[in-house]
C-alpha cells in the first residue's frame, strides 16, 4: 500500500472509529430507535455536518476524494473531537492546521519544569507561539534577567532584543542577531499573521525600535535553525552557546530552548562560577 493510499485509509478507519463514539444523545439526537451500534449512524453525520450521505460514505471507505477546511471543522464538530483529535483529522485530511492561536499558556508540566531544573549549567527556556517566555531555569536567569521580577511583555523575546538595552551589551555583533530574529519571528508567525494580538505587538514595537520597523518591511524570512550564539556577560565574560530548539511534544505550539556551553571554550566552567555566587 503506498502513502497516498494508507493515509486515505487511516482517514477512513478514524471517522469511523469517532463515529461509533459518538451517542446520539450527546449530539441531540434520540437514542430511542432500535441501533445495531451504540454510535451516530452515517447518513446521521452527513446531515448534522451539512454534507453529501454519499460523499461522506466514500470517505468511510477510503476513496482519494479532497476534504476541504471547512468539512473538516464541521466533521470535527460533530463527532466531538478534542484538541489532538481534530489536529489529527487535519493532518490525515492533508490540509494546513488551522491558524488559531490558543491563549497564553501561562505555566509548563511539573515533568517539563524538572527538564529545565535539570540543565543545570544549560541557560534554558520554555516560549509559547507569540515567542513570550513562559518557563526557565537559574541558569537562563543568569543570563537573560531575572524572569520571575519581568511582565509577561518584558518577557517576550523579540520584544526584549528591541527595548530592552542590556541586550545590546550582551550580544556582541547585536545588529546581526537582532535582524535575523526578526526573520525568525516573521517565518514562524506568518500564519497568524490575522491575529489582532500579532498585528497590535508589531505595532507597538514599531514604535519602540526603529530597527525593528526598518527590518520587518524588508519580509526577510529565517529558518529557525541550531545556532551558535556567543554572548557577552557582564560578569562572567565572554560565553559561547550551541542553541537547539526542540517541539513540546502535546500539540500546544511551545518551544524548548536550550543553550549548551560550547565544549572547546571555558563557558562551562564560568557558568558553575556565576551559580556558585
Amino acid at each position: 500500500m503506498n502513502n497516498e493510499k494508507h493515509r486515505y485509509k487511516e482517514l477512513a478507519d478514524f471517522l469511523k472509529t469517532r463515529r461509533a463514539r459518538t451517542l446520539p444523545s450527546q449530539v441531540g439526537l434520540s437514542s430511542a430507535t432500535r441501533r445495531r451500534t451504540p454510535g451516530l449512524r452515517r447518513e446521521e453525520v452527513a446531515q448534522l455536518a451539512g454534507i453529501g450521505l454519499t460523499w461522506y460514505t466514500w470517505l468511510e471507505q477510503g476513496r482519494p476524494i479532497h476534504v476541504s477546511t471547512q468539512v473538516i471543522e464541521s466533521l470535527a464538530r460533530v463527532l466531538l473531537l478534542n484538541k489532538q483529535e481534530r489536529i489529527h483529522l487535519y493532518l490525515l485530511a492533508n490540509q494546513p492546521l488551522p491558524a488559531d492561536i490558543p491563549g497564553c499558556q501561562g505555566t509548563v508540566s511539573p515533568i517539563l519544569q524538572h527538564v529545565l531544573d535539570s540543565l543545570i549549567l544549560c541557560p534554558s527556556l520554555v516560549m509559547d507561539q507569540k515567542w513570550n517566555v513562559i518557563a526557565w531555569n537559574k541558569a537562563a536567569c543568569l543570563i537573560f534577567g531575572d524572569f520571575h521580577e519581568m511582565n509577561l511583555r518584558e518577557r517576550n523575546i523579540v520584544w526584549a532584543m528591541f527595548t530592552d538595552h542590556k541586550y545590546k551589551q550582551l550580544y556582541g555583533d547585536w545588529n546581526l542577531y537582532a535582524k535575523g530574529l526578526v526573520g525568525r519571528f516573521r517565518s514562524m508567525c506568518g500564519q497568524y499573521i490575522e491575529d489582532s494580538w500579532l498585528t497590535q505587538f508589531i505595532d507597538d514595537l514599531k514604535m519602540q525600535s526603529t530597527e525593528f520597523n526598518l527590518w520587518w518591511s524588508l519580509h526577510e524570512i529565517e529558518s529557525n535553525k541550531e545556532i551558535y550564539k556567543q554572548l557577552n556577560h557582564p560578569v562572567a565574560g565572554i560565553l559561547d552557546f550551541e542553541v537547539s530548539n526542540f517541539d513540546v511534544s502535546d500539540n500546544s505550539g511551545l518551544k524548548l530552548i536550550v543553550h549548551v556551553p560550547l565544549s572547546e571554550t571555558d563557558t562551562a566552567t564560568k557558568m558553575k562560577l556565576l551559580l556558585d555566587e
